[in-house]
């Protein structure tokens, strides 16, 4: 049982595709978070965050932002889910993050893919880049589904669930080091510009 302050933690889910899989992957995720008594979780949902491709104000795209992006500002850290799409991750993905700048810095991210036979780890390895550009810290360890949807039966449950809940742990035990470990410098000394 953990007395520290749980790690807050964003489970961002990275498709928004219609009649996606990743719902039933997020779901497992979930699962494995909030058994943990480390975290505290909360989901950000690309599917249902409106925001334009194009980068620029209205009022809509205001009230999109103010709806998603305290999530983001509150966490102490992320775990990211996405699938593969065209050997990388998703456009609506990319433009969540791209509207976002220091909701970012300073935090760690773990990564959690599924795909065909790659299990998404082509878009992993893209957002890697992406995050280590906006000053985050990206976890070594990842929960990556190969054939994804063989992985689960028809009600979302692992058929086999041994190797992805041991990935899981390892993978969520370094997030919890990172997160609070993070945190703590912050309030020590602030991330610079």
């Amino acid at each position: 049982m953990h007395t520290e302050t749980p790690v807050r933690v964003a489970l961002v889910i990275g498709s928004n595709r219609e009649g996606r899989f990743g719902s039933v992957v997020a779901d497992w995720l979930l699962d494995r978070i909030r058994t943990r008594g480390d975290f505290e979780a909360e989901v950000v949902d690309v599917a249902e965050v409106p925001l334009p491709t194009t980068l620029s104000r209205s009022p809509e795209t205001t009230e999109a932002l103010a709806g998603v992006t305290p999530k983001l500002s509150a966490a102490d850290a992320f775990v990211v889910l996405t699938p593969e799409y065209n050997h990388s991750y998703s456009a609506g993905l990319k433009n969540l993050i791209d509207w976002h700048f220091h909701e970012w810095r300073a935090k760690p991210v773990a990564l959690v893919s599924y795909g065909g036979i790659s299990g998404g780890l082509r878009a992993v390895e893209h957002l890697r880049q992406v995050f280590a550009e906006l000053h985050a810290v990206t976890v070594r360890d990842t929960v990556s589904f190969h054939n994804a949807h063989g992985s689960f039966d028809d009600t979302g449950r692992l058929r086999d669930p041994s190797a992805p809940d041991a990935a899981a742990k390892v993978m969520l035990d370094q997030l919890a080091w990172w997160g609070r470990a993070l945190r703590e410098a912050k309030e020590v000394r602030p991330y610079g510009d």
